[in-house]
């Protein structure tokens, strides 16, 4: 189920901690330039512009690679409207030198590092190091001892710690991913282990622990990020995952080969040493199932995410297609053997009408719900969609339902409803100008818009919410009718996700007025029949 945290855009305190400290060593370093004030205005000049000239140069080396670019880009108006998201364009990390670790920790949702050079896996440590090479050419006057000094003991220039998961905020689950270290080493050639396997591309390192399993936060917390983050790579890229599974890759494969060339990484089972040239560690995201093109390279939105959905899914869905006329043609074959009574002209005929009727019909989707939040007079609803026109098939998908076959009944239909939880995450499988109509229960009503009300309205579908009055709600014949459970649900919310959890989530269920919901199907119904004329009307002859 859907997470229902509430949170606010925080300021980041740890930043300008960071900020003071740099500023601390700056004047404890200005110490000695500062200190003879005899000396003439021009050579103190001199001297001040030498030493902060050597301070920029310099203290990568003492306060981190990352240094002097989050003194450019910790503060201003961009970045603080883009907290959840990393701007490619105007990012922390946005350039970095070969040889650097740079992590961009602003973001509320996740943590972001980039490395850039010679890149090697050590999974049994859980780290991932940066390796650079000392030159002994200058360094004529150290002795042999100092070399093998520094042989033994190579010197480490960073060192970061990085959960790569999109969930940072929410501590209880952070607690649950694996850590990664990010270490950068000045070492001596010959102490550095080998590649066992090369890469030329890039790599994606992310975890796919926590919500999975819940097919919002696959798609929510990974599928979409592992799309912002990478696509700009062209699918010349290697997913290096920490918590593999194998149930996910098979889910998602259709996905993950549209994204990437090459096959994922288990990375906590690979005890092989990968190298890279480069490496994100950690995902981008933006907000909930969303793209937000302000912050996509070629301004890419949500819209293009869709399009690369039906990138992935058209060869399956063909495929179905074939099986499915062969099926037919087999099952024609043997009714003819068996010499039905019908004429096989008036047959054919009758079978032609009656698919042309269900052309003519808009297709309504209804996604059901078994256990809590699930529609209790689903059948009259049924009955009732088919009065008005509407040609309707009732979906109930299941974790080992095949994303293909769901896909596909959505992308054929005109009309989806639905009550909230994780399957409305399927409405990004509907096509822009479609219909989605969710039903909302009570205590749902900030997180049901939040969740798949306005990512449905940013993907161009036409969103109806139906807000259920307490009458048909479960809790009706549960609670004292002025109860605030029923009464004042937001009261019940501010005590916390857990009473959210248990009251209106898992023992709730709904019974929908149907004459009151027949509005809402009939405003489906007239707007699907008006763009489907609309459509007609500029078809070319």
């Amino acid at each position: 189920m859907v997470h229902h945290h509430r949170y606010h855009q925080l300021r980041r305190p740890a930043e300008y901690i960071k900020d003071e400290e740099s500023q601390n060593h700056v004047m404890d370093c200005s110490s000695s330039v500062y200190s003879k004030r005899t000396k003439p205005k021009l050579i103190t000049f001199l001297f001040l512009i030498t030493f902060l000239s050597c301070c920029y140069v310099f203290a990568p080396f003492f306060l981190g690679p990352s240094f002097s670019l989050s003194l450019l880009y910790s503060y201003g108006p961009e970045n603080d409207a883009n907290q959840d998201g990393v701007d490619m364009h105007a990012s922390i990390c946005s350039s970095v030198s070969t040889g650097t670790i740079c992590c961009d920790r602003s973001g509320y949702r996740s943590d972001i590092c980039v490395m850039k050079g010679d890149i090697r896996t050590h999974s049994s440590s859980s780290s991932i190091f940066l390796y650079n090479s000392i030159s002994h050419g200058n360094n004529v006057s150290r002795t042999i001892e100092a070399r093998k000094g520094e042989d033994e003991e190579d010197q480490v220039l960073q060192h970061e710690k990085i959960k790569p998961y999109t969930r940072k905020w929410e501590t209880s689950v952070m607690d649950t991913i694996d850590e990664l270290n990010l270490i950068s080493k000045k070492v001596n050639s010959p102490s550095v282990r080998g590649c066992d396997v090369q890469h030329d591309v890039p790599a994606v390192f992310f975890s796919n622990g926590g919500y999975t399993g819940n097919v919002y936060h696959e798609f929510n917390d990974g599928i979409i990020p592992l799309y912002i983050t990478s696509q700009h790579f062209n699918k010349k890229v290697v997913f290096v995952i920490l918590e593999y599974h194998e149930w996910w890759i098979t889910k998602y494969g259709d996905i993950l080969s549209h994204l990437s060339d090459f096959p994922p990484i288990n990375f906590s089972n690979d005890n092989r040493t990968h190298c890279f040239p480069e490496a994100i560690v950690g995902l981008k995201i933006h907000d909930e199932l969303a793209v937000d093109s302000a912050l996509m390279e070629g301004n890419k939105s949500i819209v293009y995410f869709r399009n690369l959905l039906d990138e992935a899914y058209s060869p399956r869905i063909k495929g179905l297609i074939q099986d499915e006329e062969r099926e037919a043609q087999e099952k024609l074959r043997q009714q003819q053997q068996q010499q039905i009574s019908l004429s096989p002209s008036s047959d054919s005929e009758t079978s032609q009408g009656l698919q042309e009727i269900a052309r003519t019909k808009p297709k309504l989707v209804i996604v059901s719900r078994s256990g809590s939040r699930a529609i209790t007079n689903e059948n009259l609803l049924v009955k009732m969609a088919e009065e008005i026109g509407f040609k309707v098939n009732v979906l109930k998908p299941q974790k080992t339902t095949e994303l293909a076959k769901i896909y596909r009944v959505l992308n054929e239909s005109d009309v989806m409803i639905g009550v909230h939880g994780a399957a409305m995450t399927h409405f990004m499988f509907m096509k822009p100008k479609s219909v989605f109509i969710q039903v909302v229960p009570l205590g749902t009503n900030w997180a049901a818009d939040t969740y798949y009300g306005e990512p449905a309205r940013k993907l161009g579908l036409k969103y109806i919410g139906y807000e259920i009055h307490p009458k048909e709600s479960s809790l009706y014949e549960r609670y004292d009718k002025s109860d605030p459970i029923l009464r004042d649900p937001e009261s019940i919310n501010k005590k916390g996700w857990e009473y959210t959890k248990k009251i209106y989530l898992d023992s709730q269920n709904v019974k929908l007025d149907l004459r009151r919901f027949r509005k809402r199907l009939h405003r489906a119904y007239e707007y699907t029949i008006l763009r489907s004329n609309l459509n007609l009307q500029h078809q070319p002859l």
